[in-house]
Order: structure tokens, then C-alpha cells, then sequence
């Protein structure tokens, strides 16, 4: 196994494009790593539920915002809105939204063989 990697999101291993978004994913490893441009009017419940199923997300994310702000909220209530500069985690169960006329950019890292339940089946 290689001690060091590099990749540029341009030089994509994967490109996801399920409505409203964008997944660019290059694979280092046995990571991989996602850069997510969500547009405007982007929303789990409406643009990736009704091709995975399920009542909410069950992927959990860590990330960073770059630009845009994303609101999530938790299938107990809970509320946090993410903006750039934030790093975040999202536990299974949520659903979330871009909010504003801003597209919302956003770098994820996950292991490999693991990966985000929405982005499985589209695109």
C-alpha cells in the first residue's frame, strides 16, 4: 500500500450527478474523499429520497463547508445549520437542505466500502 497519495478532484475516480448535485470522488487508498456541490433548492427528502427509499438519511458525513450553508435536522429535532469555514458530523437520520441561492460546496471523507446511502443508486 502507497505511504502517500494525491488526487485532483478534476481527475475524478467517480462523478455522481443525482438531481441538483454534483459528486466528485477520488479514492486514496482505502479512503475516500468527496467534494459535494449541492445547487440551490437541493434537498434529501426531494431530490435523493425518492431513488434510495427510507423516511431520512442513514449515511453519517464529516465534513467541511468551502462555500454556501447547508441546514440538517435530525430525525429527534435537533437543528444545525453549517456554514464555510465549519467542519461537521451528521449522524445517521436526518434530512438537509441548501439553504439560500447559493450553491453549497462541501468536502467529505468516508472509508472505502462504505458509502453515502444517496449517492449509491444515482446518477
Amino acid at each position: 500500500m502507497k505511504k502517500l497519495y494525491a488526487k485532483n478532484f478534476a481527475d475524478a475516480d467517480e462523478v455522481k450527478t443525482p438531481p441538483k448535485a454534483k459528486v466528485e470522488v477520488v479514492k486514496l487508498g482505502n479512503i475516500n474523499a468527496s467534494k459535494l456541490i449541492l445547487e440551490p433548492g437541493w434537498k434529501w427528502s426531494e431530490c435523493i429520497k425518492p431513488t434510495v427509499g427510507g423516511d431520512s438519511c442513514q449515511a453519517g458525513h464529516v465534513g467541511v463547508v468551502i462555500s454556501g450553508k447547508l441546514m440538517c435536522v435530525h430525525d429527534d429535532g435537533t437543528e444545525l445549520q453549517v456554514e464555510p469555514g465549519d467542519a461537521y458530523y451528521f449522524a445517521p437520520g436526518h434530512d438537509g437542505w441548501v439553504v439560500g441561492n447559493e450553491p453549497c460546496v462541501l468536502y467529505e471523507i468516508i472509508e472505502s466500502g462504505k458509502d453515502f446511502g444517496p449517492w449509491k443508486h444515482a446518477g
